[in-house]
């Protein structure tokens, strides 16, 4: 039998099965991360800390209120707060005269101008944070986006990667989570507990802090279900 030249036999040979993680991998830079450009943007709106009871009981037509307003001058005067960066101004209750009425609905018009407001304010201190950096925006890979702001799909961090241009991929692993990340936290959590075997970290504690500061607890432990895989 004649032998099989060597260029025939490696051509033969079967390609080698790379995994999606060692794809990532690639792409991923190796060392410690390393913050490399910060940028910051704020609401054209900004009130002295000192001026904001008067700003605000002026705007919510309360000035009929005025033990009400001498308790927030002192609150504010106590805060350590210098100013007040906002999107509300006196146009925006002139044209939403439901947020300064308890008694009408306003939650939706909330929603509707955050929703736009909070991506736009984001794209624009990232736009500032970009052009230090020097690169394109093309260049990113992965874009980490958090808010307490906006109930709706899609999110700000959809609408902030369509502002700046950049890839869908970089929301490839998790997007527009918001409070179903305790979940992600948890499976991170049982998956490490899993893997390292974590004796004696039977139970834990689960907190979430929303707005309005509220904050919900959850007293949890493991069950003997998961110890045995």
């Amino acid at each position: 039998m004649a032998p099989v030249p060597a260029t025939a036999a490696a051509a033969a040979a079967p390609a080698a099965v790379v995994s999606t993680h060692e794809i990532r991998r690639a792409q991923r830079a190796d060392g410690p991360a390393t913050v490399l450009a910060i940028g910051t943007a704020n609401p054209e709106t900004c009130v002295p800390q000192d001026e904001y009871a008067d700003f605000y009981f002026r705007v919510t037509k309360s000035e009929h209120l005025p033990e009400l307003k001498n308790k927030l001058r002192r609150i504010c005067n106590k805060s350590g707060i210098e100013k007040r960066f906002m999107f509300v101004n006196d146009d925006v209750m002139e044209a939403h005269p439901e947020f300064a009425d308890r008694h009408l609905t306003s939650l939706d018009a909330r929603v509707e101008i955050v929703s736009k407001v909070v991506p736009e304010l984001a794209a624009a201190a990232s736009a500032k944070a970009i052009a230090e950096w020097g690169r394109p925006a093309t260049d990113i890979t992965h874009l980490i986006f958090s808010t307490y702001s906006g109930v709706k799909a899609p999110g700000g961090d959809r609408l902030l990667a369509s502002l700046l241009g950049l890839r869908p991929t970089v929301l490839r692993e998790y997007g527009n989570m918001s409070g179903t990340t305790v979940i992600f936290v948890l499976n991170e959590l049982r998956r490490r507990f899993v893997a390292d075997g974590a004796e004696g970290a039977d139970w834990g504690a689960l907190m979430a802090f929303g707005p309005g500061v509220t904050v919900e607890t959850i007293l949890l432990r493991v069950g003997s279900g998961l110890k045995g895989n």
